[in-house]
């Protein structure tokens, strides 16, 4: 049987754990080879391991996403050695400080936009031209509740989230009439590391896990699917659009 995404590239940012990890993992069984982006390379080796067993196959990319060059280069080498992009999974994020917004550093502060929304950005440069060359380019970007909700306390990760959003809405309608498609994915509170951090006192059993959200992530990624500019909303199963405010 042909797999669903037999013969994709596929690469996801932020890959050596939690929703990264999960979601390189189910792209490969669905047929991706995976360029997978982390700064932990005993993490990328375990995904590797774990793609490997899965019959799949992986390009491990040992990178710091605020290195801008490196993504630059990442860019060239893809192009010389595919020349073209059919999946972007922008996952990678960081979390920040948990403080009033006063009482945060303005160099804590521009670090997690850093790789929260530049690197993205940074992504979205020098990936677009080779996506643009797939027959189905698709690019998902995850999200969070805090980006619409403002939540107290997390104010740069919110910020930055409501910063990426925008972004990728805006790529979405700058490329509504080519064949790629554009759309954000919002897994809600999972089971990772991030979470554990902000709320250390949950059960992480009472949560579901990233390889839950990572199925849902894939038919994002497949060439059948059609929107763009939309917002996946993975606690009620929805597809939603933005509204303009009232």
């Amino acid at each position: 049987m042909t797999k669903l995404l037999a013969n994709r590239i596929a690469l996801v940012t932020g890959a050596s754990r939690g929703i990264g990890f999960a979601t390189a993992r189910a792209l490969a069984r669905a047929g991706a080879h995976i360029v997978a982006v982390a700064r932990t390379q005993g993490g990328l080796e375990e995904l590797d391991d774990e793609i490997r067993k899965d019959g799949g196959s992986a390009t491990l990319v040992p990178l710091n996403l605020t290195d801008s060059d490196g993504i630059a280069r990442l860019g060239a080498g893809l192009h010389e050695r595919y020349g073209k992009l059919d999946i972007l999974v922008g996952n990678a994020g960081v979390l920040g400080p948990s403080s009033p917004v006063g009482h945060i550093e303005l160099k804590t502060f521009n670090d997690v936009m850093a790789v929260n929304v530049s690197a993205n950005f940074q992504l979205i440069r020098c990936m677009e031209p080779l996506l643009k060359q797939s027959d189905a380019g698709r690019a998902v970007f995850i999200t969070s509740g805090a980006a619409n909700k403002a939540t107290a306390y997390v104010s740069p990760y919110a910020a930055s989230k409501a910063a990426l959003e925008t972004l990728a809405r805006a790529w979405a309608q700058e490329t509504a009439n080519t064949k790629l498609r554009i759309n954000l994915f919002n897994p809600g509170p999972i089971r990772t590391r991030m979470r554990a951090t902000l709320m250390p006192g949950e059960d992480p059993a009472t949560l579901e896990t990233p390889e839950q959200v990572a199925e849902l992530i894939v038919p994002m990624c497949a060439p059948d699917w059609t929107e763009t500019g939309k917002f996946y909303d993975y606690k009620t199963r929805s597809l939603m659009s933005f509204r303009s405010p009232a």
